[in-house]
């Protein structure tokens, strides 16, 4: 900002002159979903895709040249890294996603809002993105783990952990790209675990952080700003999931990129994407990320989260784990040849949002466990498929870790009237 030398007459007339532009009017929520629901790419529709999937299926949208695409370096198996940069205005945001492999919420909706961004059709929120911004994309920064949906990279590193170090090709790039940017707003887009509630309450569909910067987690100006963004997110989001948000542990962490981008001068913000029922490919966690994003990149053009009550963040309960995916309650657990039990059973899944892949975690009195869903099968009996049970010398045992699959029967019989199964 310039400093305007005059006297004190001709400062207030100057200043009388001059009355403050009213707030411009923001995009609404249901307008944004809209956007993202019209601009979706359809040729992603699962969570687990790969590097050269995801290129391809962003190529129309980049191939407009209305999106400045750049390679700025590879994974440690060779996959190109690339940003993607949409506008020239002043204030610069950078936006990375899919660090862990097994994360992909965000570069779905990324796909989703290039598409928007390339779009010719007329939207006053795109022209102030590309006119007040300059907002730069690094999608998919660990593809190698995208090839098998893993968290770590090709040799087991945890990127958002290699930030003293930078073993990984990967953080080396992302601090590259960062410090050749300055940019003023970050945004650091993860997935969290699906077992994670909002305190005590329902499971997390989203999280938030404006990372501490220090050990004493002080708020300067730079982590004073993020907490302005992450109170206006939490407050947008609540448009869709209230009672869905929660916000992340603050801990001060030296070897995580966020915390190091806050100490670098960047105000950054962390989104982890959680789960909500019946979307087992976060399709809808997809649509609300994209909506979210568009709304917080236009809050920073018209600088309308400068208003935002940072109270809507503070006010959100912590993100708590300690949850199993499915409690059965009430049945009895039949053991071929040994007997039959007054069994609850705990069981958590390989894949907690699509529910595959379940194992037994815990057998026994669990009126006081948590739990995500639970199953009331009161007066019936579960007798577990035989691939289910482990058998040495002839006897059986039904261990802990063992897969969750029962044949849930009328009574202990085995001939009984079958009336479901798990899963």
């Amino acid at each position: 900002m310039k400093t305007i030398r005059c006297t004190a007459a001709l400062a207030f007339t100057f200043a009388a002159a001059s009355p403050p532009r009213p707030a411009a009017a923001q995009t609404s929520w249901p307008d944004r979903v809209a956007i993202a629901e019209r601009f979706r790419v359809a040729s992603i529709t699962e969570r687990r895709f790969t590097h050269a999937q995801f290129w391809t299926a962003v190529q129309p949208s980049l191939a407009t040249g209305r999106l400045a695409v750049v390679g700025v370096g590879q994974s440690m198996q060779g996959r190109e890294l690339r940003t993607v940069t949409f506008g020239s205005g002043p204030t610069k945001v950078f936006m990375w996603s899919q660090m862990h492999g097994d994360e992909a919420t965000a570069t779905m909706a990324l796909a989703d809002i290039f598409a928007f961004l390339a779009s010719t059709q007329p939207s006053a929120l795109r022209d102030r993105i590309r006119s007040d911004l300059t907002v730069t994309f690094l999608p998919m920064l660990n593809p190698d783990g995208a090839e098998l949906f893993q968290r770590e990279n090709a040799a087991g590193i945890d990127i958002n952990r290699d930030v003293r170090r930078f073993s990984s090709p990967e953080a080396r790039t992302l601090k590259a790209v960062r410090d050749k940017l300055e940019p003023d707003f970050g945004f650091n887009l993860h997935d969290q675990n699906a077992r994670t509630r909002v305190g005590e309450g329902l499971p997390a569909a989203i999280a938030l952080l404006p990372p501490a910067a220090d050990q004493a987690k002080s708020y300067g100006p730079v982590r004073t700003r993020a907490r302005l963004i992450a109170a206006w997110l939490a407050t947008d989001f609540g448009n869709a999931i209230k009672g869905r948000i929660a916000k992340y542990d603050d801990t001060f962490n030296p070897r995580a990129f966020g915390d190091l981008m806050q100490a670098w001068g960047t105000s950054t913000v962390l989104i982890e994407s959680g789960a909500l029922p019946d979307d087992p490919q976060k399709q809808r966690l997809r649509t609300f990320n994209a909506a979210a994003i568009l709304g917080v990149l236009e809050s920073i053009a018209t600088k309308s989260y400068e208003r935002a009550d940072p109270r809507a963040y503070e006010s959100l309960p912590y993100n708590r784990g300690g949850a199993y995916d499915l409690l059965i309650t009430g049945a009895s657990v039949v053991l071929p040849g040994v007997g039959t039990s007054r069994n609850d059973v705990a069981i958590n899944f390989d894949d907690s949002v699509a529910k595959l892949g379940g194992h037994i975690r815990e057998m026994g009195d669990l009126e006081t466990v948590t739990a995500l869903d639970t199953m009331n099968l009161a007066g019936k009996f579960l007798h577990a498929t035989p691939d289910a049970l482990t058998v040495t010398g002839g006897t059986r045992w039904l261990q802990i870790g063992a897969p969750a699959r029962f044949i849930i029967r009328e009574s202990a019989d085995p001939a009984s009237r079958e009336v479901g199964r798990i899963p």
